[in-house]
């Protein structure tokens, strides 16, 4: 079974950088993509940036392209990685992270696995 488990969030200040770690605690899942997301209270989720497993390939939201955030990888470990700097208030976040074990997922952008998510709280 496939359990994706996201760490590394908590409470920062302004301007600091985090990095979010994701992977599968049952290590059952081989992904074909990986991509994480957020969701602001009282907003709807939001897409941030996902990775192709084979080749490393990325693709961020274009609403976030200023914030030179980074998404990668680890194919031993099977692990995807979020690293944030500059953070604001307005990142503020339940941040997610979800996979697809297919290509025909992935480049539907169809993720059936999902974590339950870590808190990001950023204070100024």
């Amino acid at each position: 079974q496939v359990r994706l488990v996201e760490s590394g969030g908590g409470l920062v200040r302004t301007g600091d950088s985090l990095t979010l770690s994701c992977a599968d605690s049952g290590r059952t899942f081989s992904p074909y993509g990986m991509s994480w997301w957020r969701q602001a209270p009282g907003k709807e989720r939001e897409f941030i940036a996902t990775i192709h497993w084979p080749g490393g390939g990325t693709r961020y939201s274009g609403s976030l392209s200023d914030r030179h955030w980074v998404i990668s990888r680890d194919t031993d470990k099977n692990a995807v990685f979020l690293r944030m700097d500059a953070l604001r208030l307005e990142d503020t976040a339940v941040y997610y992270c979800a996979g697809a074990s297919s290509a025909e997922d992935y480049f539907s952008s169809r993720y059936p696995y999902w974590g339950h998510g870590t808190q990001v709280t950023v204070s100024s």
